[in-house]
């Protein structure tokens, strides 16, 4: 199984072209930064994915994200190589996109451009809307 779900923001704008073939497919190509989960001293704080679309997706990709929106990419890792002009053997690996989604409202995605501060709910519910939970129930009682 070759599955790959990555979130980040973009760390440029989407680059769209169209190959060469008698029927034009369009090919677009991304660069998502991912923060890791844990950071050691010395360490980056994140990873900057390629990641490359095609079709329907490069065309929605391209047209509706630009550098610094969260996306969401769900695809297949691919490893490429090949032997450059001085006979060395490169590689490169690549997320190869079946899905992507918006993972912030448009809101959000301006908000976090211009660098502002972050919008919060204020119809969070007060402590009034909550009640204390009883913790002298045994839980060898409940029925599940």
């Amino acid at each position: 199984m070759n599955k790959v779900i990555i979130s980040g923001r973009l760390t440029r704008d989407p680059e769209m072209r169209y190959s060469q073939s008698a029927e034009p497919v369009a090919i677009t190509r991304i660069s998502v930064a991912v923060n890791r989960r844990f950071k050691r001293d010395g360490e980056p704080d994140a990873d900057f994915i390629n990641c490359v679309a095609f079709g329907k997706n490069a065309e929605f990709i391209s047209k509706y994200f630009n550098k610094g929106k969260m996306i969401g990419i769900v695809g297949s890792l691919r490893t490429n190589n090949w032997t450059d002009n001085n006979g060395q053997k490169r590689y490169s690996t690549e997320v190869f996109i079946d899905e992507a989604e918006f993972l912030e409202s448009k809101a959000q995605s301006e908000a976090s451009t211009n660098h502002s501060q972050p919008t919060f709910n204020t119809n969070m519910p007060s402590n009034d809307d909550f009640y204390s939970i009883d913790t002298s129930v045994d839980d060898d009682n409940l029925p599940f």
